[in-house]
């Protein structure tokens, strides 16, 4: 067999499997969102970028593929670029209707041919022009529904549309630049994408805590948590990431949980007071109200201690006998 037929081999077995690959997620995806009601779509892309990242580790360590490192730069720009189109694609489909998502995706073909024409001078005819004309036109047809607008999800799927054409542009021309083959470049790309990804999930949970801890305590109270969060990012960064730590951070941390539990101790003692204070007024109300047993039934307005309404008085017709 020839190179030119592996090639053609090649190409046709990446397309088969890039084609059969992505309507079997999307169905999947469809089914595990639409029938079984699991909504986090950001938590399913972050975990199926961890799992790509494991399977090529495992396929790395059975000599699969061989790892070739490359400019860590142009690594490191690819991933982050990737992982920012991925985030803003689901925040896209997130802020948008359905259908306006669906024009978002047709507006990639668009973007990519004047990107590659504008920056790398590559051309297409008028026929290939056409072509691409008559299949966007078919699949707007048959997916686009409604197109429903609002500024934010127009913004955010105009960032998508660029950073997804860059992306995809990058991923060509890094691997035909170093030389690398496209498991080796997704290899030492993932663990960019997947931490950008589980960063834009745990943003969501970070700002949403944040409200809700002022709300439920003060503004104060944030910060000595936030402090506290201060601690904890310097004490796991020396366990699981090994950055430098000396005594003097070990000191620190110390004393600011001393701190800490000297706010926490008197916010709960003055808790406890200003509660106690605000019931003790009342006391003597109540003590009052129990004291008297005699009850007006003269006016219809008095009450019993425990709450019980008193019956109206009943006229006795012997009354003037036993008198």
């Amino acid at each position: 067999m020839s190179e030119n037929q592996k090639f053609q081999l090649g190409t046709i077995g990446a397309l088969s499997l890039s084609v059969v690959s992505s309507v079997s997620i999307v169905i999947c995806n469809k089914a595990l969102i639409s029938t079984l009601g699991f909504m986090f779509a950001t938590t399913l892309t972050s975990w199926h970028l961890l799992v790509t990242f494991c399977s090529l580790h495992v396929a790395l360590w059975m000599k699969l593929f061989e790892h070739k490192p490359f400019d860590a730069r142009a690594v490191m720009g690819f991933g982050i670029l990737n992982g920012i189109s991925i985030g803003l694609l689901n925040l896209s489909l997130g802020f948008n209707s359905v259908g306006f998502y669906q024009m978002t995706k047709l507006a990639i073909i668009p973007c990519t041919v004047l990107l590659e024409t504008l920056f790398f001078r590559k051309k297409f005819s008028r026929k290939i022009q056409f072509s691409l004309a008559i299949l966007l036109l078919g699949v707007g047809i048959a997916t686009v529904t409604d197109l429903q607008l609002n500024l934010l999800g127009s913004i955010l799927s105009l960032l998508a549309v660029v950073t997804t054409c860059v992306a995809q542009i990058m991923t060509n021309t890094i691997q035909k630049k170093f030389k690398v083959s496209s498991t080796q470049l997704l290899y030492q790309s993932c663990p960019y994408q997947f931490f950008i990804v589980l960063s834009c999930l745990i943003s969501v949970s970070v700002n949403f805590s944040t409200f809700l801890v002022i709300g439920k305590t003060s503004p104060v109270t944030y910060q000595v948590l936030g402090h506290l969060k201060t601690c904890l990012v310097l004490a796991f960064g020396y366990v699981l990431l090994h950055d430098p730590f000396s005594w003097r951070n070990i000191l620190g941390i110390l004393i600011a949980v001393v701190g800490m539990v000297f706010y926490s101790y008197y916010c709960t003692v003055e808790s406890q007071q200003q509660k106690a204070s605000e019931v003790s007024p009342q006391l003597p109300q109540v003590k009052e109200s129990e004291s008297d047993p005699l009850i007006s039934v003269d006016n219809g307005s008095g009450m019993l201690s425990d709450g019980v309404v008193p019956k109206a008085p009943v006229w006795k017709s012997n009354k003037d006998l036993h008198a």
